[in-house]
């Protein structure tokens, strides 16, 4: 697949089929997050897979709170995204520049993933909104933020077409 694409079907997809993820596969995933650059090489992120029915669950709980997310109960892996410390000259640069290169960080890597997740004909979901102080109970987390979290399975239904700004509407040259 030619990566325009790749980044054409990528989408966030919630709906999906149940059909288990094999290990190998999500482990592609992995190693493509696992590459993603990052400021002054910090790596500043631990991606947690969930795939064990009882804790999937739970962490589908967390995840649908306030009327948000029903969905998610359908995905057969939830990966949860924790904030490492980034290294000593990541975190100077960060303050000296007032910007949080750890989130920039991480953004990276889990569109790295979601990339390699939907060239491997899988779905997924980055998650903002859910009960991030259950899921750290629940994974054993603590004092770590976990900013995401990545629904992952077999998409059902098609991939939709896109509704974008314009070229002129999203960039310019030289100016604003």
């Amino acid at each position: 697949m030619k990566f325009a694409e790749l980044i054409a079907s990528r989408q966030s997809d919630r709906k999906y089929k149940s059909i288990s993820v094999k290990r190998e596969l999500i482990t592609e995933c992995l190693e493509a997050a696992r590459l993603a650059p990052s400021a002054c090489n910090s790596q500043p992120w631990k991606f947690i897979v969930v795939d064990q029915p009882n804790l999937l669950k739970e962490m589908t709980s967390a995840a649908a709170r306030m009327g948000m997310n029903k969905w998610v109960s359908q995905a057969p892996v939830i990966v949860a995204v924790t904030l490492e410390k980034m290294n000593f000259i990541a975190r100077i640069g960060s303050v000296i520049k007032d910007k949080e290169y750890s989130l920039l960080d991480i953004g990276i890597a889990v569109e790295h993933f979601c990339l390699q997740a939907s060239e491997l004909g899988l779905g997924t979901c980055i998650i903002g909104w859910f009960d991030e102080k259950k899921v750290k109970k629940l994974l054993g987390i603590s004092n770590k933020r976990v900013p995401l979290l990545i629904s992952l399975g077999y998409a059902e239904g098609k991939t939709r077409k896109k509704s974008r700004k314009s070229l002129e509407e999203m960039s310019s040259w030289n100016q604003y």
